[in-house]
């Protein structure tokens, strides 16, 4: 990526829009509605032959100060001073505002090169609106139309000789690498080390006011997400490339979740369904709760829906520095936890202060031990041992007077651990069983609180001549039926 683009403008300009079309993917929210973009979403355009970063702001606003549209301000004005350029973007329909105006003189002084457009310019109705931005003083306008695509062959005409300034620094970006893994790789059963190329990727999920924002601050070591003591500041799931202690990540920073029947609002039903993809992306989730009320309900429902997308599970209790009695606590915590979320037995259960930056060491060796046995592999020798050794320790039922034979055992896959047991009358074998023999899987082999699947088959299954009667059956038969008395 040769340059970074910033995208500014007035609320509902149509900023994420554009952000979504040079993305070519729908990663930015987008409505009708003013403000739904708060934090900035850095993505990876492309454009012609021009490949660059492309950052998503939230709209420019009058106010200053420590209230939410000051801090969302701030936000974005470090947006533009960090930029190579800004993407001045106006609405061609509405004209030119006194916002505008006052916009203007601010990226004079403040960006290093910026570039004009007019948004919304589709149709004759606004027309006057790009003349009219002429008076703006930033030369001459780009009429855009990010809904439908207009414009874009011109905006990279624009772009095209500013990125050739920027040349020396794409060579010292490193090369983009996609995440997913080859099937080739996957089939040799790589290394899942996290490496530049190859982060590991962390979702941060939990209630509204949990701290999620504050805690991704404090491992980036800078205040890169917006926070407040509002609830619900976040909409986006915004990633951010990282290096944390030396290990290479890519952090997701959610909406909080709250319950479905309380999610009236159309931006927080698209914000919860944002932050639910990003849990399916993720490998390591870690599930935020508040130390003054955990495992609320909804903290079970959040930790659940993980378990069940297969991740890897951190629990980590925010606002530990607020907590008196601190080990009558934590005993306390552990127990509520063996009993809420049986499900996810022996998975790391932290305290940390995302104020204060405290337990964050504890929080970094959770996710890298949880990673490591998300991703373990046992051998089949090993495993058919264990299989007769927890056979023989309890028999499986016999339904019917036939017991079920258990007679072989293998790991299918990875990310979460799977296995395969074939078996006599799969469809008899009790859930209780199987729980049984998880519970074997989890102890047996130091797989604590990660996600375990374990397939049950039949050699049946697999025979496709398990119904094909054999040669002259039904003839012998008819035979035999037609000299009975």
């Amino acid at each position: 990526m040769s340059f970074t683009m910033a995208i500014v403008g007035r609320p509902n300009v149509g900023k994420s829009t554009l952000f979504n079309r040079l993305v070519g993917k729908r990663l930015a929210l987008v409505d009708d509605q003013p403000g739904v973009t708060r934090d900035l979403r850095e993505g990876t355009a492309r454009l012609g032959d021009l490949r660059f970063a492309v950052v998503d702001s939230a709209g420019l606003e009058l106010e200053q100060g420590d209230s939410l549209k000051g801090r969302m301000r701030k936000l974005t004005e470090r947006a533009v001073e960090s930029a190579d350029i800004c993407l001045f973007l106006v609405d061609a329909r509405a004209g030119i505002t006194p916002a505008d105006e006052i916009f203007a003189d601010i990226l004079r002084k403040r960006a290093r090169h910026v570039i004009l457009a007019a948004n919304k310019a589709e149709g004759t109705a606004a027309e006057a609106g790009v003349m009219e931005a002429w008076a703006l003083g930033l030369g001459e306008p780009v009429a855009l139309s990010a809904e439908h695509g207009g414009g874009m062959d011109e905006l990279y005409h624009r772009l095209r000789p500013l990125a050739a300034e920027f040349t020396a620094r794409a060579e010292e970006a490193a090369p983009e690498v996609d995440i997913d893994l080859p099937e080739d790789d996957a089939a040799e059963a790589p290394d899942f080390t996290p490496s530049a190329a190859r982060p590991l990727q962390v979702a941060v999920i939990g209630r509204p006011n949990a701290g999620k924002s504050t805690l991704v601050n404090a491992i980036l070591g800078e205040d890169r997400m917006l926070t407040g003591p509002e609830a619900g500041i976040t909409r986006d799931a915004i990633s951010i490339r990282t290096d944390w202690r030396n290990t290479p990540m890519r952090i997701f920073d959610t909406a909080g979740m709250r319950k479905k029947a309380k999610v009236q609002d159309k931006i927080e039903k698209l914000s919860v369904a944002d932050g639910l993809r990003a849990v399916r992306f993720a490998e390591v989730v870690v599930v935020l709760l508040d130390a003054e009320i955990p495992f609320e309900t909804q903290d079970l429902r959040i930790a659940d829906f993980a378990e069940t997308e297969g991740r890897a599970v951190v629990v980590a209790v925010n606002k530990w520095d607020l907590e008196p009695e601190k080990q009558a606590r934590l005993k306390e915590l552990k127990q509520q936890f063996e009993k809420l979320l049986p499900q996810l037995k022996g998975a790391p259960l932290v305290t940390v202060s995302a104020a204060t930056g405290k337990g964050l060491d504890r929080l970094h060796g959770a996710i890298l031990r949880a990673h490591e046995v998300w991703n373990r592999r046992v051998t089949t020798a090993k495993l058919n041992q264990w299989l007769a050794a927890m056979v023989e320790a309890h028999p499986p039922p016999a339904p019917g007077g036939r017991r079920i034979k258990l007679r072989y055992i293998t790991q299918a896959k990875t990310r979460p651990p799977g296995f395969v047991i074939m078996c006599s009358n799969p469809e008899d074998l009790p859930k209780s069983y199987t729980r049984y023999l998880v519970g074997g899987l989890r102890e047996s082999f130091d797989m604590p609180g990660t996600p375990i699947r374990v397939f049950l088959r039949s050699r049946a299954e697999k025979n496709p001549y398990k119904d094909r009667k054999k040669p002259g059956q039904s003839r012998l038969r008819k035979h035999i039926e037609g000299r009975r008395p």
